[in-house]
């Protein structure tokens, strides 16, 4: 199912926030951390069936957002395509259906097979008996 990236991109919301963890002082005068949030409801990007499945798959508020944050670089613009990148990972892997498996019969040829083979291992075990004394 494909769906087109750039319609989707525009309907995402950016948040920035300052980033946690080391950085010296520059950490606390700049916003790095990027938020993307993504209203699957209101989306025109997607029909209802990839809603609804999109919805299911996916971890979102109660609202249905889904909302992605990244602070893996010191550059806000990186941050921004990192997060892209995911969100797009993410609708992608929720988009895809899985198949649903067939449940398969064994053979007949295989369950003679099979008990055959029981019916020689326990043949075998029990030619391997001590024989009993008798006591005349």
């Amino acid at each position: 199912m494909n769906f087109n990236v750039i319609s989707l991109i525009a309907e995402c919301n950016y948040t920035t926030s300052r980033s946690s963890g080391a950085g010296g002082q520059h950490v606390n005068k700049v916003e790095t951390r990027v938020t993307i949030s993504f209203d699957i409801a209101k989306s025109e990007v997607f029909t209802e069936e990839q809603k609804v499945l999109l919805l299911k798959k996916l971890r979102t508020n109660k609202s249905g957002i889904i909302s992605i944050s990244s602070q893996r670089y010191k550059s806000q613009l990186k941050n921004k395509e990192d997060v892209k990148g995911k969100l797009v990972a993410l609708i992608e892997k929720a988009l895809v259906v899985e198949k649903k498996r067939k449940k398969t019969k064994i053979s007949k040829e295989a369950k003679l097979k099979r008990l055959k083979e029981k019916r020689m291992h326990s043949e075998l075990k029990k030619s391997r008996v001590k024989p009993h004394k008798n006591i005349e």
